[in-house]
């Protein structure tokens, strides 16, 4: 299935479950900033006039994981990941957000489990994605997004980015490049003030990391680029070593 079919899906899915209450829905994320990479997702934040109820986040979920990633329906498609924020409770803006909903292949366990909720709330990784959506995104569905949502001031930005790390280092082992990556582009960001497609995050980190430190975030984006496969069983030593080196690189910038 090609993005623009999964996007269109994913807008009609979710019309269908919020109806009139559906205030926008945004793409964003590497298919509008850079361009989409082997393994990236498609990325769309939905904007609800109200919550959603858990049958209804039942009912999203069902009719996202057949068109999603590599175990979609027809064949393997780009794994999706879509986010619901309510309006009302994101605007006016405080921290930490709570996340109504949100989609991703990674919670495929919990979803066959019959948990309808597995994500976060209030979730620090919110004030990232409505950051990233307001500086570069598609509108699918509604007017820009700086219409319907606030402005995440600096510092809760820089507080999100350093919050979320405990659970990246919790999702480290068997989701080794996504971690490393999403740990490099912290890093930048909180040193850049960019928020940077995860390649060019790693490229940045890797000019800044001793020979010793290279390898496994070497190894992520090329995954990521497509270029070698997920297997990390020689370099698995190293894994935690070097993400605490990342995340001591963190600590060092300052706020």
């Amino acid at each position: 299935m090609l993005p623009t079919d999964q996007t269109a899906r994913v807008v009609d899915i979710v019309r269908t479950v919020l109806g009139a209450d559906l205030l926008g829905a945004y793409l964003y994320g590497s298919s509008v900033q850079g361009g989409l990479r082997p393994r990236s997702d498609v990325d769309v934040l939905v904007v609800s006039a109200r919550p959603t109820t858990l049958a209804e986040k039942r009912a999203l979920i069902d009719a996202f994981l057949p068109i999603s990633g590599r175990r979609a329906e027809n064949g393997p498609a780009r794994s999706l990941e879509v986010t619901i924020a309510v309006r009302s409770e994101v605007r006016p803006w405080r921290y930490p957000p709570p996340m109504d909903f949100q989609f991703g292949d990674w919670f495929r366990e919990e979803y066959s489990r019959g948990d309808s909720t597995p994500w976060r709330t209030p979730n620090p990784d919110l004030a990232v994605l409505l950051t990233t959506v307001l500086a570069r995104s598609e509108p699918l569905v509604g007017p820009p997004a700086v219409e319907l949502l606030d402005e995440v001031p600096r510092t809760d930005l820089e507080r999100a980015l350093r919050d979320v790390i405990p659970d990246l280092l919790a999702d480290l082992d068997g989701d080794e490049a996504n971690v490393l990556l999403t740990l490099a582009r912290i890093w930048a960001t909180l040193a850049t003030g960019e928020i940077l497609p995860k390649d060019v995050a790693a490229d940045w980190a890797l000019d800044r990391l001793s020979p010793a430190n290279r390898a496994t975030l070497a190894r992520a984006k090329a995954v990521y680029l497509g270029e070698t496969s997920d297997d990390w069983n020689d370099l698995r030593p190293q894994v935690l070593a070097d993400a605490e080196v990342v995340v001591a690189e963190v600590g060092r910038v300052r706020p």
